[in-house]
């Protein structure tokens, strides 16, 4: 779905840190609305996305994990939802 609505999607670790059996990491993902997404039609825009994703680790292999992504901030930059002020 994020390939079709962006196919020059490109994903930059900010940060990463590992502690104990977690893992946090830090990413912006930058992209051009170019195909349709969630139901939008493809508007030609560049978009800037951060978000955060905690990972928790056993045995050597990812066994939770949660993320927590600027939705609103994407939404707002497609024109979907009005940005305050």
């Amino acid at each position: 779905m994020f390939l079709t609505a962006g196919p020059d999607l490109h994903f930059t670790i900010e940060d990463e840190v590992a502690e104990g059996d977690k893992v946090v990491t830090r990413y912006t993902t930058r992209g051009t609305h170019l195909g349709p997404f969630m139901g939008i039609p493809p508007t030609g825009k560049h978009i800037t996305v951060t978000g955060i994703v905690i990972a928790r680790f056993a045995h050597g292999k990812e066994v939770e994990e949660w993320a927590n992504g600027d939705d609103l901030g994407l939404l707002q930059q497609l024109g979907v939802v009005p940005a305050m002020g």
